[in-house]
């Protein structure tokens, strides 16, 4: 039987009326691509959000890396003022948060590919 394509607009009830028509053999192919066209859209969605979880993993850090040497430089030679040490504690407790915020993304990415976090830092080359 050959098919004609047109654009029409169906509620989902429609649509179904529309199916119950169907012979079971065609039934059973239009399922198939039923099928097909959800794990595209799922995939699709899980691939931009991978996407945003990576560039999350890989940010850098908001952190004025050059002045946080600088004092850890002080505190080795013992020349730190108190003010520079609650500087360089601050920098500390930022750093920590942030690489646990970079765990957090890498662990949900592992969880996306069904791999341990462990394999996904050594796939990423940060063991």
């Amino acid at each position: 039987m050959p098919s004609i394509n047109i654009e029409v607009q169906l509620s989902s009830e429609q649509l179904l009326k529309a199916a119950e028509q169907l012979t079971h053999n065609n039934l059973e192919e239009f399922i198939s691509q039923l099928v097909i066209l959800s794990t595209h859209k799922k995939a699709t969605k899980l691939l931009k959000n991978e996407v945003q979880l990576f560039l999350k993993t890989h940010q850098d850090m908001v952190i004025d890396h050059n002045n946080y040497e600088n004092l850890i430089d002080k505190r080795e030679v013992e020349t730190l003022t108190k003010e520079e040490y609650q500087a360089l504690l601050y920098l500390g407790e930022q750093i920590d948060r942030l690489q646990a915020q970079r765990i957090e993304y890498m662990a949900e990415l592992a969880k996306i590919h069904g791999i341990s976090l462990t394999k996904l830092m050594e796939s990423l080359g940060l063991e």
